[in-house]
């Protein structure tokens, strides 16, 4: 018993030693996607001026695979010192436990929650012709129509497909979903009019909005959006609690010690608070946020819960 309580003793005198002095060395950030993408801006944004309070060098590596769930793994097994970080993502800390039939670590075990860093907003769209101004209309003229609208993604467990599977749960609709190969795919259809409806992320839709090709019928964020302010939310629309937005955060693996995981959350919610972490994340439309690691680890709770009701309801599951 004396001997177990002096090796206790021992580890937590050392992990105290080990806080202090962190960190020693640069940091390495894991991307779980391919360069590129929103969760690469957002990563590079916040490693920039998180680096500046931290006196370390944040290395980015991009680890793409598995919907994010190669990075998740590695990660998870990762030496907990805090010199190995990941971007979380709703899809692989809120989606892929409940879409895939089995993982090999465990999502709220094997990760500790750091901060909530952006949300990226995403907004429901219809080509010009079809005839529906707003979402009611549009939830109207589908109920008319029950099995005969076709909604596109960008591929089967994308967050156009889980976003949109959400409002038919909510609305009561029925909708056919046709998953694409990428969002590039999906919107040829829908500009050609063989798909009614999708929904993604701002970049790559407003383009086709401006031009008069696309209709914004709602935004799935909490509030409007400052660049559609005559767009109301799906929430405005008639469905109280209604919300779906990408969101990226700050995870470590979960023996990280505290006091590490604390100097991390305030760096990152310095970082937020950046005018050049703003202007950064403008080019998505993304709302940086920075957070405690509790108010982090609750909001991850509070989206593990509405979507594994969409997708458990849905019946969707990886390919």
């Amino acid at each position: 018993m004396l001997r177990s309580l002096v090796a206790a003793l021992a580890a937590l005198v050392a992990a105290s030693a080990h806080a202090q002095s962190w960190p020693a060395k640069p940091i390495r950030l894991v991307v779980p996607f391919a360069p590129g993408g929103t969760s690469s801006i957002i990563a590079r944004a916040f490693a920039a001026e998180m680096e500046k309070t931290l006196g370390q060098p944040f290395v980015i590596e991009n680890k793409g695979g598995g919907g994010g769930n190669l990075a998740m793994q590695e990660v998870a097994r990762a030496e907990p010192d805090g010199y190995t970080l990941i971007i979380g993502h709703i899809g692989s800390l809120a989606v892929n436990p409940f879409m895939y039939e089995s993982l090999p670590f465990d999502t709220n075990r094997d990760f500790a929650a750091v901060s909530l860093l952006a949300k990226v907003p995403s907004i429901f769209v219809v080509p010009a012709d079809v005839p529906a101004k707003d979402l009611r209309e549009f939830v109207a003229l589908a109920k008319k129509n029950p099995g005969k609208l076709y909604y596109g993604s960008a591929g089967n467990g994308s967050a156009g497909h889980l976003a949109m599977e959400y409002l038919k749960l909510v609305a009561g609709i029925d909708l056919v979903h046709v998953p694409y190969k990428g969002t590039g795919p999906n919107l040829v259809d829908l500009l050609a009019g063989r798909t009614q409806a999708t929904a993604a992320g701002t970049p790559p839709l407003l383009p086709h909005v401006k031009a008069g090709k696309l209709r914004v019928i709602a935004v799935g964020s909490a509030t409007r959006l400052p660049i559609l302010p005559e767009v109301p939310t799906v929430a405005e629309q008639g469905y109280p609690g209604f919300e779906t937005t990408q969101w990226y955060g700050l995870n470590a693996p979960a023996k990280v010690p505290a006091e590490i995981v604390r100097r991390l959350a305030e760096a990152a919610a310095l970082a937020a608070r950046q005018p050049s972490v703003a202007e950064r994340l403008a080019v998505d439309n993304a709302e940086a946020v920075g957070s405690t690691p509790k108010e982090y680890a609750d909001f991850i709770a509070r989206e593990q819960a509405r979507w594994s009701e969409v997708v458990r309801k849905a019946g969707i599951r990886a390919n």
